[in-house]
Order: C-alpha cells, then sequence, then structure tokens
C-alpha cells in the first residue's frame, strides 16, 4: 500500500514538472515571438520617414479637400439642371390630364374617390379578439394585484 502511494506521488510531481515544462516552453516562444515583432516594428520605423510621411498625408489631405469641393459643384450643377420648377408644372399638368381623361376628379380632398363600405374579413376578427381582450385585461389585473 505505501509502495502504491509513493508511485502515486511521485507520478503527481513529474506530471506538475512536465506541466512547468510546458509553461517554461511557452514562456521562451511568446519571448521569441516579441523579439522578433519587436526587430520588425524597429525595421518599419527605420525604414519609413517621418518628413516624408507628413508631406503625404498634408498631400492627401489637399487633394481630399479638393474632391469634395468638386462634388459639391456636381451636386449643384445636377441640382440646377434637374430641379426645375416648370419641370414640375408640367408634370402636375400631364397628371391632370391624363385622369381628366380617365374621368377622376382630384383636388385637396380627392373628390371622387369612395371609401370601402365593408371593413375586410380580417379586421373583423382582429376587432373582436381585441373586445375579448378588453373585457378580459380588469380580471387580470386584479389576479396581478392580489399576488
Amino acid at each position: 500500500r505505501n509502495q502504491k502511494d509513493k508511485l502515486y506521488s511521485s507520478k503527481a510531481q513529474l506530471s506538475s514538472i512536465g506541466m512547468t515544462a510546458t509553461s517554461m516552453a511557452t514562456q521562451v516562444a511568446a519571448t521569441a515571438a516579441i523579439g522578433s515583432v519587436s526587430t520588425a516594428m524597429g525595421k518599419a520605423n527605420q525604414a519609413i520617414d517621418t518628413k516624408e510621411m507628413n508631406k503625404i498625408m498634408a498631400d492627401f489631405s489637399r487633394q481630399n479637400e479638393v474632391m469634395e469641393v468638386r462634388q459639391e459643384m456636381m451636386d449643384d450643377a445636377l441640382t440646377d439642371a434637374f430641379d426645375n420648377e416648370d419641370l414640375e408644372e408640367e408634370a402636375d399638368q400631364v397628371t391632370g390630364q391624363v385622369l381628366a381623361e380617365l374621368g377622376i376628379e382630384m383636388d385637396s380632398n380627392f373628390v371622387g374617390l369612395s371609401a370601402p363600405s365593408q371593413m375586410p374579413v380580417g379586421a373583423a376578427a382582429a376587432a373582436e379578439e381585441e373586445a375579448a381582450l378588453a373585457d378580459a385585461m380588469p380580471d387580470l389585473k386584479a389576479r396581478l394585484d392580489a399576488l
């Protein structure tokens, strides 16, 4: 029995040593990776000229502003070309002529259009369901307050 206990104890110690070794190997790998990243970042920093980068960024900003001004000019030109009140009035006249030919009168209140005289089938069922729910609501509220 003592030998079994010693065997289990030594197995646990070996497992612990194995885990420690694995942890150390992981730390070494992480350290090596960080070292290589640091080296790469150093090389990238050496390769980039900050003055040149600032010059490029300023040029980009300038070109971006020029593009925005051109876009606004194009928008204004298109708005002027297509936003014509005469065109809108002409469209209203054509619409009026078509409706007149069809025999439909239109004014601000849509005279000549009749409203449906019956409710749709689904609407009637929904109205009945709503009424039943309204009747049950006070009872449910009283039960909830009693709790």
